[in-house]
């Protein structure tokens, strides 16, 4: 099974990921999570500053997950379409024609969860980007995409704990 998490910065993703893979019915599978910090060192930039090669990149990430079997992953290709249509430093035209490419893979993930950020505080990582008003704008940006390309999806949204029942009871269907 390949489920994966999107959402905006700072919701919980990551600690979704690490805390569902230590729960015996997913001991087989394999984890992908943010790999930010270590691209931005090679001078990829992040956020904002993105550009059409970055994200290709960050695709590729997502791309080379989805080949694998039994994996869960704290980002989507659904992500990747969102901060490149919300980068500064992408054409409309360019930011368009990628999302027209990498939106092919989105029907591989079998579960996908919009990790809503309703109630969760913004937290700096030393990466991430901590401007509000640009985290609200990645938010609507994949609430957009989730309607657009009609992917099963299910919202989660409370504690951790909160979030981790919703997910089993999902996957349990």
């Amino acid at each position: 099974m390949k489920i994966g998490f999107c959402g905006t910065m700072s919701v919980g993703k990551t600690t979704l990921t690490k805390e569902l893979v230590k729960l015996p019915q997913f001991k087989n599978y394999h984890y992908a999570t943010e790999r930010s910090q270590y691209l931005n060192s090679l001078g990829i930039p992040l956020n904002h500053g993105t550009t059409i090669e970055g994200q290709t990149v960050f695709l590729a990430e997502r791309v080379t997950e989805l080949m694998q079997e039994n994996i869960i992953t704290d980002r989507t290709v659904i992500d990747v379409i969102a901060f490149t249509l919300c980068s500064k430093k992408v054409s409309y035209i360019d930011a368009d024609a990628f999302e027209d490419y990498a939106k092919r893979f989105i029907k591989q993930y079998d579960h996908i969860f919009y990790v809503s950020p309703e109630g969760v505080t913004m937290e700096d990582n030393g990466v991430r980007e901590t401007d509000l008003d640009y985290r609200q704008q990645i938010d609507e940006t994949i609430q957009k995409l989730l309607f657009t390309h009609r992917p099963i999806f299910h919202t989660i949204s409370g504690s951790t704990k909160e979030r981790i029942e919703q997910i089993l009871k999902v996957i349990q269907e």
